[in-house]
């Protein structure tokens, strides 16, 4: 096992959501780096294990990420754990899974449960097609451009936050994305697990009325299709007299000039044959 790196993942919430296999391998790893020592030693105590346990987070995540990179390419094997979730999704564990795979060694994963796609699987949106945004930026210039390419986007929309920053967000997300449908899901797999649909508008006032608490999973309705601007009824007939000229039949053109101006076929139809 010695020269790799695992990322495992880790529950986001219930103990119980870690994975047999999961604790088969922190058991085997040489050592263990944690976002949050304090965090994984509960996780450790939780399936009975005692661990090396070395600190890789956002504010030491280059220097403790070349000690753990140095220690791989010695022949020793790691888990990279967060505080909850897969390491590298909205993580620093991402830096060290690129550095460790520049320096040619192995990485491999232990699948385990993300905040995420719990919350799109029981929100009741769509899902099918999604965006992963994570965290926006607290920057004003990045936050404001990033929420700026996100005007137009179809598909749904997913963003984590903390409760002492939700109020904030909610704001920015109403004032650049318009009055959408949200799903705020916070506390996921935890004794007081919620989720609320309601709009962003209502999901203000709710914050209002209630501080937040717990972390969250915002999950919100993409753009809607851009509606086709209406012709008049002659430029509907005018483009209906073309496809005729094509060798469209007047059933035909006045069929797809109604698609195309949002003018009643039947009203093409018979200005083109002239009833």
């Amino acid at each position: 096992m010695g020269g790799r790196l695992f990322v495992v993942g880790t529950p986001i919430g219930n103990l119980g959501d870690f994975s047999p296999r999961g604790a088969e391998l922190l058991s085997a790893v040489d050592f263990i780096a944690a976002e949050d020592t304090r965090v994984t030693a509960k996780l450790l105590a939780h399936i009975g294990l005692r661990k090396s346990l070395v600190s890789y987070h956002e504010h030491n995540r280059r220097e403790s990420g070349e000690r753990i990179i140095e220690r791989l390419l010695c022949g020793e094997s790691c888990a990279l754990v967060t505080d909850a979730g897969m390491p590298a999704i909205s993580d620093p564990g991402e830096e060290l899974v690129r550095a460790a795979r520049e320096a040619g060694i192995a990485v491999e994963s232990v699948p385990g449960p993300t905040a995420f796609a719990t919350a799109l699987a029981i929100c009741g949106m769509p899902c099918g097609r999604f965006c992963f945004e994570g965290f926006l930026s607290t920057n004003t210039s990045a936050r404001r451009e990033h929420l700026e390419e996100l005007r137009s986007e179809r598909r749904t929309l997913v963003f984590y936050e903390a409760p002492h920053k939700l109020r904030y967000t909610l704001r920015d997300l109403l004032e650049y994305l318009g009055d959408r449908q949200i799903a705020l899901c916070r506390e996921l797999t935890k004794l007081h697990e919620e989720v609320v649909r309601c709009t962003l508008s209502e999901a203000l006032l709710r914050c209002d009325e209630k501080p937040p608490r717990g972390e969250y999973v915002l999950v919100v309705a993409g753009a809607e299709k851009p509606k086709p601007e209406s012709l008049s009824l002659e430029q509907a007939v005018a483009l209906a007299k073309a496809l005729l000229e094509e060798g469209e039949s007047p059933t035909a053109a006045a069929k797809k000039a109604a698609k195309e101006s949002g003018v009643s076929r039947a009203q093409i139809y018979r200005a083109i044959c002239g009833d």
